[in-house]
């Protein structure tokens, strides 16, 4: 199995276009040891050829301009995306889809209520049903795995997880099970397989079994403590609002991961605050020394490689 980060920052990206904080205006000035990130999203293949997107990021065109495997070769219009997964329906997740407009008919994988959120409060596909099909959903079941078409050697499992609703939804700060979901995918010749959880608020007894199982983890890094927008003076919301756990909490995300079993275990959906994105940050030495990695855009992970 192939993975691809096309994103790994959260919401606003890195720098965030109207950010002054520490991190941001560092970057901008040359001062900060940091990489520009575009917000979060993932490809899988199982075989380099076709692409199951993960997540549209608002940052879609760019993503796929510096990502020549997803450029159709001998064809005047086409894309090796062929298939798409949301594991939520925030803004930073799916504003993508209308970018993809031109390339409509679509297949979205995502569970009714991540639908009904995309129907209603922010109608994607009723939008895009203009377009040559629009969106074609695909419902995803929790816990149920699931096959893309196009890559048939990889199964999906969409995993409910803790976590928060949009601040559109009707459901903010009441999420039902389908509004989260992580997905467990799992290269079923191989048997190798990689837990991709850009958002997760609190680890509970159902999704902690596949964090135990997976050989990759690549996981919500949103924010190294709870009240970082706070004291960084750019927001109130705490992390564990917006639906992330920190890093650095007693019980938080780092604790979390010496616990676990994966061989690689890699942040991604990281917050323009979070200290861990200057590379010269004693934050970012101490996940360095815990064996715990920072995705950036363009990363490649390659399943197979991994040795237990």
């Amino acid at each position: 199995m192939l993975i691809k980060v096309l994103g790994s920052a959260a919401g606003g990206g890195f720098p965030q276009w109207n950010c002054n904080c520490a991190n941001c205006s560092g970057l901008r000035s040359g001062t900060l040891a940091a990489k520009a990130r575009t917000q979060s999203s993932i490809i899988v293949s199982d075989g380099g050829e076709a692409w199951v997107l993960c997540n549209a990021s608002p940052d879609i065109g760019q993503q796929i301009a510096h990502t020549p495997e997803l450029n159709k070769k001998g064809a005047l219009r086409g894309t090796n995306i062929g298939g798409i997964i949301l594991t939520d329906s925030q803004i930073d997740h799916v504003t993508g889809l209308l970018s993809l407009r031109e390339g409509c008919p679509h297949q979205v994988w995502c569970t009714p209520e991540v639908h009904a959120d995309l129907s209603s409060g922010f109608p994607i596909f009723t939008m895009l049903s203009h377009w040559n099909g629009g969106l074609q959903h695909r419902p995803v079941t929790p816990l149920e795995p699931f096959v893309v078409d196009v890559c048939p050697d990889l199964a999906f499992t969409a995993i409910p997880i803790l976590s928060n609703a949009p601040p559109y939804s009707p459901y903010r700060d009441r999420p039902l099970p389908g509004h989260n979901v992580a997905l467990f995918i799992e290269n079923r010749l191989s048997g190798r397989s990689l837990l991709y959880a850009p958002g997760l608020g609190e680890p509970d007894a159902v999704i902690m079994p596949w964090l135990r199982r997976a050989d990759c983890l690549l996981i919500d890094g949103t924010v190294w403590q709870d009240d970082e927008l706070l004291a960084a003076g750019v927001g109130k919301n705490t992390g564990r609002a917006m639906g992330h756990l920190a890093l650095s909490e007693s019980q938080g995300l780092i604790a979390l991961l010496a616990s676990l079993p994966a061989t690689r275990k890699i942040l991604i959906h990281i917050n323009n605050t979070n200290p861990i994105l200057d590379e010269h940050s004693p934050q970012r030495r101490f996940l360095t020394q815990q064996g715990i990695e920072v995705s950036e855009d363009g990363m490649v992970i390659d399943l197979q490689e991994l040795t237990s």
